[in-house]
C-alpha cells in the first residue's frame, strides 16, 4: 500500500497551553491555612514549549492568613525548565517562583525551586527544595533569619487496574524566615479520583506545630475564641477539592 499524508503521526506543537479551575474547601499552603479555614476559588494556566521551558500563573481567592494578612488575593507567577535526565529515569524541574499579593505588596516573595521525580512502576517519588534568598519581606518583618529553606518529599501511587484513582503523601520542612517561631513540619495524605476532565481530591493536611506555638506572637487579650482561631491555622483538617483541567 501507499502511505497517505493523513496516516502520518501529528507533529508535536512547539507550544502547548494547559489550565485548570478549582474549588477547595480551604486553601492550605505548607500545612497552614491561607483562607481562614474558609473555601477558596483557584485557577491556573501554563504555557509550555516542547524544549521543556514553561511559564505559568496561578491564583487564589481568600488569602487573608499566615504568613501575614494578605488582604484577599494571591497571584503566583513562575517559570522554569523540566527535562528527563538521560536514561536515569529522573526528571528535573527547576525555576523561579513569585508570590504576589496585589493588596499587600510588602508580603511579595520570590523563591528559587528545584525537584527530581522518578517513577517505579505505579509509584512515583519526588524530592524538592524551595529557597527564598534575602529580600524585602524579611527586612520588612525583621525576621531573625533573612532567608528561608523548604524541603519536601512526595509519593504517589496509581493502581494499574484502577488508574483513575491515585493515593498520595507529602511531607515538608520549613526553616528560616517563614517558620512559625520555630522550624516546623507539614504533611498531607489523601486520595483522588479522576473522571474525564474532573478530579476530586480528599486529603488530611496539618503540621506538627503545638497549640502554644500557633498562638505565639498573637495578641488575643485572653479571648478563648481568638486562641482557638489561631490554633486552627495549622491543626490537622480534611481538605476537599474539585478541579477541572483543560
Amino acid at each position: 500500500g501507499v502511505a497517505r499524508a493523513e496516516d502520518a503521526p501529528a507533529a508535536t506543537p512547539d507550544f502547548t497551553i494547559t489550565g485548570s479551575a478549582a474549588l477547595v474547601s480551604q486553601y492550605r499552603f505548607r500545612g497552614l491555612t491561607q483562607s481562614d479555614n474558609k473555601p477558596a476559588v483557584q485557577g491556573a494556566i501554563t504555557l509550555s514549549h516542547k524544549s521543556g521551558f514553561y511559564l505559568a500563573a496561578w491564583g487564589s481567592s481568600g488569602t487573608n492568613q499566615y504568613p501575614q494578612f494578605n488582604n484577599g488575593t494571591e497571584i503566583d507567577l513562575y517559570g522554569g525548565y523540566t527535562h528527563a535526565l538521560g536514561g536515569s529515569g529522573l526528571t528535573f524541574d527547576g525555576g523561579v517562583y513569585g508570590y504576589v499579593y496585589p493588596n499587600a505588596p510588602a508580603n511579595n516573595v520570590v523563591e528559587v525551586y528545584a525537584s527530581l521525580t522518578k517513577a517505579y512502576g505505579p509509584v512515583s517519588a519526588k524530592v524538592g527544595l524551595n529557597w527564598a534568598p534575602n529580600q524585602h519581606y524579611f527586612k520588612t518583618y525583621a525576621t531573625p533569619t533573612r532567608y528561608n529553606v523548604y524541603e519536601y518529599a512526595e509519593l504517589t501511587f496509581s493502581p494499574p487496574s484502577a488508574s483513575a484513582y491515585t493515593l498520595h503523601g507529602h511531607i515538608g520542612h520549613t526553616g528560616g524566615g517563614f517558620d512559625y517561631g520555630r522550624d516546623y513540619v507539614d504533611y498531607a495524605v489523601g486520595g483522588s479520583y479522576k473522571w474525564k476532565a474532573l478530579t476530586f481530591d480528599l486529603s488530611l493536611v496539618g503540621t506538627n506545630l503545638s497549640h502554644s506555638a500557633l498562638n505565639k506572637g498573637f495578641v488575643c487579650a485572653g479571648a478563648a475564641a481568638c486562641i482557638n482561631a489561631n490554633y486552627r491555622l495549622g491543626k490537622a483538617v480534611p481538605v476537599a477539592s474539585l478541579t477541572a483541567s483543560f
